[in-house]
C-alpha cells in the first residue's frame, strides 16, 4: 500500500491491503502514540468505534475494537452511524479518540480506517506520521506494552449515539422543512437511517431510495457518484429536490424538481447567502479548494463575498477554516463544512440546511442554485507522462501563457500533478464548452510532448 495513511486516513481493499492484523496494530499504535502525547494524561481514556453497513466492516470493527481494548482503552461501540456522527459523538462524550471504519464512496471491496482526536477532529498529520512508525515499529518485532488485569479496556454498545446525533442536527437547524417532498439517496451507506429519520422529524415528506444496506451494495449504481436513480425519482415522484449522500454520508449532493444535479460548489453558494443573511459567515468569507468552478468565483465576487481557495481535499479547506475562523466551506464533490455545528463533512446535515433555504425563502432550488452559473469545464487526464517537471517545464509554461490570453477573464486553465499516479491533470473552464473543449486538448497535447 506504500505509505499506509493517505488525504482521509488509511484505505485499500479489505481484506487484501486492509487486513484485521493491520487494523489490529494500526488501532494500538494509535493509543500507544496519543498516551505519549498526553492526550489519556490522568484519566482512563474512551474511543468511539463507528462503520458504514460494508461486510468488511464487521470484522474491521472487531479488530480496531480488540486493538483498542488490549492497549487499556475503553471502546464505545456506535455501530453503522455516518463519519460525521462519529466525530461529532467524539467530540460530545468526551472521549479520547474516535475511529471510523469506511471507504466512503469507494466501491464496496474496499474499506479504510479514519482517526478523529479528542473534540471529533481529524488527527494532525504528525501524529498520523508517528502512529504509522509506532506500527512499523511494533510489526517488526518489538513487542507491545500490554495492560492486564483491570488495566485492559472495557466494551459496550453505545446504542444512544442514533439518537443524540439526530437530535443535533434537528436543535441545528434554522427552521422547519413543512410543506417538502424530499428524496433522498443514501447510497446504500452508513446514513440509511440517519437521514431519512432526520428529514421526517424536520417535517419534510420523505421518499427514500439506496436505503436498505445488505454489506454488499453500498454505492452500487447509487448515491452522490451515480445520481441517475435520484433524478428519475424526482421527477417521477413531483418532489420539490432529492439528496444524494455517498456510503459514509459526509458528503451531499443535490437535484432540483427537474432532475438537474445542484453540485457542491452550487450549494455552498446558496448557504454562503443564507449565512450572510442570518449574520453567521465569518468574515463574509466562503473557502474552497483550486478546483471550483469559475462561476462559483465570479458568484462571490458578484455577491461581495471573499473566496480563500485551497488545494485540493477537504482536510486543507478545513484547515484553513480553523486557522482562520472562517464558518463555511467545502468541495464540489459536495463536501461541506459548516464548522458552527459539525468537525468535519457532514452532508446530512448540509442536505438539511439546503432543505430548509427552500422552505424559508419559497424560492425552488433551480432558483436558488442559479447564483451561479457553472462554466463549461473540461478536464484532461494526460498519463504516463514526468508530472514532477509541470512546474517547470518553460514549453508548458509557454502554452499556459497562450491559453491564459486566449480565454481572458471568462476563462480558467489548472494544471495538477496527480498525487498517486503518473499523471498531469488538464483542467479548462470556458464560456463556450467548445473552446474548452479545444484549449484543453490543446494544453494535454503541450504536456505529453513536452513531459512524456
Amino acid at each position: 500500500m506504500g505509505r499506509l495513511f493517505g488525504t482521509d486516513g488509511v484505505r485499500g481493499v479489505a481484506n487484501a491491503d486492509l487486513t484485521a492484523e493491520l487494523a489490529l496494530g494500526l488501532s494500538v499504535a494509535a493509543a500507544h502514540v496519543l498516551a505519549e502525547a498526553g492526550t489519556f494524561e490522568g484519566h482512563r481514556p474512551t474511543a468511539v468505534v463507528g462503520r458504514d453497513p460494508r461486510a468488511s466492516g464487521e470484522f474491521l470493527e472487531a479488530a480496531v475494537v480488540a486493538g483498542l481494548a488490549s492497549a487499556g482503552v475503553d471502546v464505545l461501540r456506535v455501530g453503522v452511524l455516518p463519519t460525521p456522527a462519529v466525530a461529532h459523538l467524539t467530540g460530545v462524550l468526551g472521549a479520547d479518540l474516535g475511529v471510523m471504519l469506511s471507504a466512503s464512496h469507494n466501491a464496496m471491496p474496499d474499506n479504510g480506517i479514519k482517526f478523529f482526536a479528542r473534540g471529533g477532529h481529524k488527527l494532525a498529520d504528525d501524529l498520523e506520521d508517528k502512529i504509522e512508525a509506532v506500527y512499523e515499529e511494533h510489526r517488526t518485532g518489538a513487542p507491545w506494552e500490554r495492560p492486564t488485569g483491570a488495566g485492559v479496556g472495557r466494551v459496550r454498545d453505545y446504542d444512544e449515539g442514533f439518537e443524540t446525533y439526530v437530535s443535533h442536527l434537528l436543535a441545528v437547524l434554522p427552521n422547519r422543512l413543512d410543506g417538502l417532498t424530499i428524496v433522498l439517496d443514501e447510497a446504500h451507506g452508513a446514513a440509511a437511517r440517519v437521514s431519512p429519520e432526520a428529514f421526517t422529524r424536520a417535517g419534510a415528506r420523505v421518499i427514500t431510495i439506496g436505503a436498505e444496506p445488505d454489506g454488499l451494495n453500498i454505492n452500487d449504481g447509487c448515491g452522490s457518484t451515480h445520481l441517475g436513480l435520484l433524478r428519475a425519482a424526482v421527477v417521477e415522484h413531483g418532489a420539490d429536490l432529492g439528496i444524494a449522500h455517498d456510503g459514509d454520508a459526509d458528503r451531499c449532493l443535490a437535484v432540483d424538481a427537474a432532475g438537474d444535479e445542484v453540485d457542491g460548489d452550487q450549494i455552498l453558494a446558496v448557504l454562503s447567502l443564507a449565512m450572510r443573511e442570518a449574520g453567521t459567515l465569518r468574515g463574509d468569507t466562503v473557502v474552497a479548494t483550486v478546483m471550483s468552478n469559475l462561476g462559483f468565483k465570479l458568484a462571490m465576487e458578484r455577491e461581495g463575498l471573499n473566496l480563500v481557495q485551497t488545494a485540493v481535499g477537504d482536510r486543507y479547506v478545513l484547515e484553513s477554516m480553523k486557522e482562520n475562523g472562517y464558518a463555511l466551506g467545502g468541495e464540489q464533490s459536495g463536501h461541506v463544512i459548516v464548522l458552527d455545528h459539525a468537525t468535519t463533512g457532514d452532508g446530512t446535515l448540509t442536505g438539511l440546511m439546503l432543505a430548509a433555504r427552500v422552505a424559508a425563502t419559497g424560492k425552488s432550488l433551480a432558483d436558488l442554485a442559479g447564483v451561479m452559473e457553472r462554466l463549461p469545464q473540461i478536464l484532461i487526464n494526460v498519463k504516463d507522462v514526468d508530472k514532477s517537471r509541470v512546474t517547470t517545464s518553460g514549453e508548458v509554461a509557454a502554452a499556459v501563457t497562450e491559453a491564459e490570453r486566449e480565454l481572458g477573464s471568462t476563462g480558467r486553465v489548472l494544471l495538477r500533478s496527480s498525487g498517486t499516479e503518473p499523471l498531469v491533470r488538464v483542467m479548462v473552464e470556458a464560456a463556450d464548452i467548445e473552446q474548452a473543449r479545444a484549449v484543453a486538448q490543446r494544453l494535454a497535447d503541450v504536456v505529453k510532448s513536452a513531459l512524456g
